[in-house]
């Protein structure tokens, strides 16, 4: 199963990955997420984790896979039966805004079933987030 939205933002990449990568913040801006705690001090980083609650779901611990400076990071987070990962990918645009692809998939013996339950959740969880890293990001 793959969940993805997309949004183009009124501000420089630089301003987007700001906000995106300061993921104790994530609650002011997306009602997807009401807690956002770090696993470790310091920038976030290939190995780093998180742990976000969010409504409706168990808290969950998510850790970093990829990252590439001002450009993209990949998590994953497990649990049994299933493996979530969640692609965050800037876009510079030629004018100096910046687009952004939020993804999700999951994989495992539960994911089709997850899937089906929860796939409505998943969707509105990605368009708060895509629509509040926009509001965010513009307001400088």
């Amino acid at each position: 199963m793959r969940f993805e939205a997309a949004t183009e933002i009124a501000a420089d990449v630089e301003q987007v990955w700001a906000v995106l990568v300061d993921v104790p913040r994530w609650p002011e801006w997306t009602s997807s997420v009401t807690r956002a705690e770090r696993g470790e001090p310091g920038p976030l980083a290939v190995g780093a984790t998180a742990r976000l609650t969010q409504p409706k779901l168990r808290p969950a611990v998510w850790r970093v896979t990829e990252l590439t400076e001002q450009r993209e990071f990949v998590w994953v987070s497990d649990t049994p039966g299933v493996r979530t990962t969640a692609e965050h990918r800037l876009l510079p645009l030629p004018d100096g805004r910046t687009r952004v692809e939020l993804a999700m998939s999951q994989s495992g013996l539960l994911a089709g079933l997850i899937g089906r339950l929860y796939g409505e959740l998943f969707r509105r969880y990605l368009r708060l987030e895509a629509d509040g890293l926009r509001s965010r990001s513009e307001q400088g």
